[in-house]
């Protein structure tokens, strides 16, 4: 296969209830839309979902931009590879910039899908028809308006919910949601915002008795001994989330028994072929896994759909509708969960017609490129 043409979108969407993290809200997200069009005139998507500031990641849509633009596309552009998997390789030479690595490949693998006539799932070995779906809840301005959207979406039919946490938002909240729903699947995301010492560990360990899924990257990126001697100390799982980017950090955990659970994030990870291995890693370790998101756009989201399909995915996964962050999506028809399951397009490739005409509405630069 070969692409002959690719176009970058610089996408803005706005939240429909602005979301709020250890590091900052946001009531907007920016992601950057590829467009890639291969020899036969088929089409394929993806989607890089870097965040705006740098606070998840230093990888900036800005960043993102310009690693897209000036390196990764061009690499991309009248390459002849046979199969998504080989795409990868021809970024060999650029460290990092896993966000736009993973959009970049993203297109490829739905033109890959779409040439042959197979859904992405398929074409990446999933094997379920539905999948389940859990919402992710930011910090709220107070535990009652934080209980009333946790209601919202229960009522919706989703049978887990993240709560976001940081010191002085952590215990109480968590206490408070139990209390109200002693059944609900619950588990908890600090976004690395505790440091390692005593009085984080003892916050910590005051959350295990409340019966939580998992404590998701409770410490800074990579500090894995932490988050070892953490694993040591409570009976709820540790879940790592940004300390684990490449499949040798993921080797390093399993090996430091750095946690029990593994978000995969096709975006952290640079890709759903880089997704697609640290699934059967985990798995053959023993982890569950599941598939946490960036508050993707439908095309994103998707493909996020798609990995979730695979066999190791054994926990809702971060893929629930679109209308739990978009008014509009940019894909007709826009993911929908119907109690909590999201059925994995059967479709070829993407799985569902990008509004094209919506994303030059809200696009504030492209860039064309042609082989």
């Amino acid at each position: 296969m070969r692409i002959v043409r690719a176009t970058l979108h610089d996408v803005e969407l706005p939240l429909v209830h602005s979301f709020e993290t250890s590091s900052h809200r946001k009531s907007s997200l920016r992601h950057l839309l590829v467009e890639v069009t291969g020899e036969d005139g088929t089409t394929g998507w993806g989607e890089i979902a870097s965040p705006a500031g740098p606070y998840y990641a230093s990888e900036t849509t800005t960043i993102a931009w310009h690693s897209a633009s000036e390196y990764l596309i061009p690499a991309v552009l009248g390459a002849e590879w046979e199969h998504p998997d080989e795409v990868s390789d021809l970024f060999g030479k650029i460290r990092g910039h896993w966000f736009a690595k993973a959009g970049v490949e993203m297109a490829a693998w739905t033109l890959y899908a779409a040439s042959t006539a197979q859904a992405l799932g398929k074409a990446l070995g999933g094997t379920r028809q539905s999948v389940i779906a859990g919402v992710s809840l930011g910090i709220e301005p107070s535990i009652d308006e934080l209980l009333t959207q946790v209601e919202k979406h229960v009522s919706s039919g989703y049978p887990r919910v993240k709560l976001k946490i940081a010191p002085g938002w952590d215990v109480e909240p968590v206490k408070a949601v139990r209390e109200a729903y002693p059944e609900l699947d619950v588990h908890v995301d600090a976004n690395g915002a505790y440091p390692g010492d005593a009085e984080a560990f003892e916050i910590l360990r005051a959350l295990d008795p409340y019966g939580l899924t998992m404590i998701e990257q409770p410490f800074a990126p990579r500090n894995f001994l932490d988050s070892a001697r953490l694993q040591q100390q409570l009976q709820t799982p540790v879940c790592l989330d940004e300390s684990v980017e490449t499949l040798d950090d993921l080797a390093t955990a399993l090996e430091l028994k750095a946690g029990g659970v593994l978000n995969i994030k096709v975006s952290r990870m640079g890709g759903l072929t880089a997704a697609r291995k640290a699934h059967d890693l985990a798995q053959e370790a023993g982890w569950p896994v599941w598939c946490g998101g960036m508050h993707e756009f439908g095309i994103g989201r998707l493909a996020n759909v798609a990995i979730s399909s695979l066999p190791g995915f054994t926990l809702p996964s971060d893929v629930s509708a679109s209308q739990k962050y978009y008014a509009e999506d940019i894909i007709e028809p826009a993911v929908t969960a119907d109690a909590g399951v999201v059925v994995v397009p059967s479709s070829p490739g993407l799985g569902a017609e990008v509004r094209t005409g919506l994303i030059a509405q809200h696009a504030t630069q492209t860039q064309e490129f042609t082989a």
